[in-house]
């Protein structure tokens, strides 16, 4: 599959205009099929509190859950980068929590980890880059802040609220960030930043100007059937393959014809 991709890799897609293809997923077989399909980045986001344990919000994902699924697709991967999401609380106390938590994720085989907010946490991202962990930020629509923003809202429609976004970019470059993932942002705005700033620009619900893609394979692959963003596209409907593959199961099991002779042991 070649050799493994590392932060310098990605940001050299940028200064040679190859567009990163990253995805978020969350277990050993999933990783390993979409590393095997050639993803760029992994990440091992939060919002697996939503699609794989079924709450509301990322808010009550802990650092010992992203630790056990890092460790998991960490496993898995031979190519892509992997990045390891920090929770909520796990960095925003103090720099000292921060360097700590993202210590953990690389321990279980992230080499870099992602972390939401823009100048509020430069000290943090400062403390962690000095621990030689690599980072990258999050800006716009970020949903560890969901009762901030009164709901999962487009951010930068605003004069004001873009400016603020755009600079926030600007600050994160400056500090030392890899990369950064912009969410739920106009895509004129995306386009803005991305074309200001000198590291990846990756977009999720960003329009098209960006450096890269990521989306969520549960919603790629159709398996959170519950809600679909309007910038997700799937390719498939895996929930309609698993529920029909279960009920002819099922039905098997009733009418007693599994497991048949062939099946079974002498």
């Amino acid at each position: 599959m070649g050799k493994r991709l590392t932060i310098h890799d990605i940001v050299d897609f940028k200064s040679r205009g190859e567009p990163i293809a990253a995805l978020a997923a969350y277990d050993y077989f999933t990783a390993k099929f979409i590393d095997r399909a050639g993803a760029d980045i992994i990440l091992i986001g939060d919002s697996m509190n939503m699609v794989v344990y079924g709450e509301e919000t990322t808010l009550t994902l802990d650092l010992e859950q992203s630790i056990y699924h890092t460790r998991a697709v960490a496993r898995a991967v031979e190519r892509a980068l992997v990045v390891g999401d920090m929770p909520f609380l796990s960095y925003q106390p103090s720099p000292r929590d921060a360097v700590f938590s993202a210590g953990e994720l690389i321990r279980a085989g992230a080499q870099a980890v992602k972390l939401e907010g823009g100048r509020a946490f430069l000290d943090h991202i400062g403390a962690i880059l000095d621990a030689g962990i690599p980072v990258m930020g999050h800006l716009g629509m970020t949903p560890q802040s969901f009762h901030k923003f009164g709901g999962y809202r487009l951010v930068g429609k605003d004069a004001e609220e873009a400016s603020r976004v755009l600079d926030a970019a600007i600050a994160l470059t400056e500090a030392g960030v890899f990369s950064i993932v912009l969410e739920k942002i106009p895509s004129a705005l995306a386009r803005k930043i991305t074309e200001t700033v000198d590291i990846p620009i990756i977009g999720i619900g960003a329009g098209p100007y960006c450096d890269g893609q990521i989306l969520v394979v549960n919603d790629i692959l159709g398996l959170f059937d519950d809600f679909s963003p309007k910038f997700a596209r799937k390719y498939a409907d895996l929930a309609g393959i698993i529920t029909e593959s279960a009920a002819n199961f099922v039905q098997d099991v009733k009418n007693k014809e599994f497991p048949n002779k062939s099946e079974s042991y002498k």
